[in-house]
């Protein structure tokens, strides 16, 4: 029985989640934002599911680390959206964000040592 993989399971929904927000701001016309934040937000389960087939333990580790560049990015994101006026508020997205940054975090560290 093959063993379920949380990172790859947490950023795959979060990306869903992405793209659903990510539509709420185009239906209000957010389109610039919203373009960036569905790179951003889609890209770290991307790079996740990416790392799985690393060539070695350091390209893990650069993958994951990209992965969690990108979480940044998403996060600055949707802090803007939380922030300015007439946008739409991500709620749940930023908790959801932090959650996934500290599972990527400790994925990098334990792959270090």
């Amino acid at each position: 029985m093959v063993q379920e993989n949380l990172i790859v399971k947490l950023t795959y929904q979060f990306a869903l989640d992405i793209i659903a927000f990510c539509e709420t701001l185009e239906s209000v016309r957010k389109f610039n934002l919203a373009n960036q934040l569905f790179r951003s937000g889609t890209s770290i389960g991307a790079n996740v599911r990416e790392a799985q087939g690393a060539e070695s333990k350091a390209d893990f580790i650069h993958k994951m680390k990209i992965a969690y560049k990108e979480s940044e990015e998403t996060k600055y994101w949707l802090e803007l959206c939380k922030e300015a006026a007439n946008y739409a508020d991500p709620g749940k997205l930023l908790k959801d964000i932090d959650s996934v940054q500290r599972v990527i975090g400790k994925i990098i560290t334990t792959s270090k040592s």
